[in-house]
């Protein structure tokens, strides 16, 4: 059974740092690639970052560019976003999902397994 859990997320004050990862199992973590996603209260799921199965190609969103840090270990089948300077706007529930391709892709259609989300809550 494939599963993606989330953990890291919480409550930071502007300017905080938080540390998310994503463990898989189920199947051959470094055969796909993984793209992390998030959503606002009131707003669409939105493209955060991309890494491919290698991590020889990343992908960041230009808003989060240079805050924001991709990364994996296929030993521990584990994704991670390191997450610096956050600012109240970075408030969403994050997703870590999974695209059986080898490139990055922002598209949310090419991936097709998701986590269950966790909330990261950056206050004023």
């Amino acid at each position: 059974q494939v599963q993606l859990v989330e953990s890291g997320g919480g409550l930071v004050q502007t300017g905080g740092s938080l540390r998310l990862s994503c463990t898989a199992s189920g199947r051959t973590f470094s055969s796909y690639a993984m793209g992390w996603f998030r959503q606002a209260p009131g707003k669409e799921r939105e493209f955060v970052a991309a890494i491919s199965r290698s991590a020889g190609n990343i992908y960041v969103v230009d808003s989060v560019k240079g805050r924001f840090t991709i990364s994996r270990d296929n030993a521990k089948s584990t994704a991670f976003l390191q997450m610096n300077s956050l600012k109240p706007e970075d408030t969403a529930v994050y997703y870590c999902a999974e695209a059986p391709i080898e490139i990055v892709t922002t598209n949310h259609n090419d991936y097709n397994y998701w986590g269950q989300g966790t909330q990261v809550t950056v206050a004023s």
